[in-house]
């Protein structure tokens, strides 16, 4: 049995939730990438832009190395939930271009930085703090997922593509009747179920 780094194994789980999430845009039309599909308006590219934030304030801020990458967002001024959508001048080149750079400025902290670094989220309270690199990592893995989720829910509504990437989606091997007669006998099950 050969050895584990866990620090890289952390490293390529948040880099597989984040490869998820950014997934879940391909061969979709801006109006689709944008479309608030939930009563609390979760939609794709809203999801992306959350997440690339919580890396650069996360990987950056809390261990004192800034990305320079402007969140107006998350000014105390910014309406509630700014960072979970994008305006119409926020194009998905703008937001996707940010995730990317936020992942190469969080990389880049990861790779510096020892997984017992400590480290001081501004925003949590004293009895959260300090941090280390290595709980930041679990805390952003647990919230890239966490949106992956999200997102795969999301596509699902929007056109019916789901799993975790494309060749790879995770699902059982069974086609598109199967899905309906299985979703069909979980409704008659839920109903049954709801009627005591």
């Amino acid at each position: 049995m050969t050895g584990s780094d866990p620090k890289a194994d952390l490293h390529r789980y948040l880099q597989s939730a984040r490869e998820a999430l950014v997934w879940k845009l391909e061969g979709l039309s801006e109006y689709d990438i944008r479309r608030p599909l939930t009563p609390t308006g979760t939609n794709l590219l809203g999801l992306i832009k959350h997440v690339a934030s919580l890396e650069l304030e996360y990987f950056g801020g809390t261990f004192g190395r800034p990305s320079g990458e402007p969140v107006p967002w998350f000014a105390d001024d910014a309406e509630p939930n700014a960072d979970m959508w994008a305006t119409a001048d926020e194009s998905r080149e703008q937001i996707v271009g940010l995730y990317h750079r936020a992942w190469a400025h969080a990389d880049a902290t990861i790779n510096a930085l020892a997984l017992d670094a400590t480290g001081h989220v501004p925003w949590w309270t004293d009895d959260r703090n300090p941090v280390t690199l290595h709980r930041i990592l679990v805390h952003v893995i647990a919230e890239t997922s966490r949106h992956a989720g999200h997102a795969d829910i999301v596509r699902e509504l929007i056109d019916g593509v789901v799993g975790m990437r494309a060749g790879n989606d995770n699902m059982a091997p069974v086609d598109e009747a199967w899905w309906e007669a299985y979703r069909g006998r979980l409704e008659r099950v839920a109903q049954e179920a709801g009627s005591d």
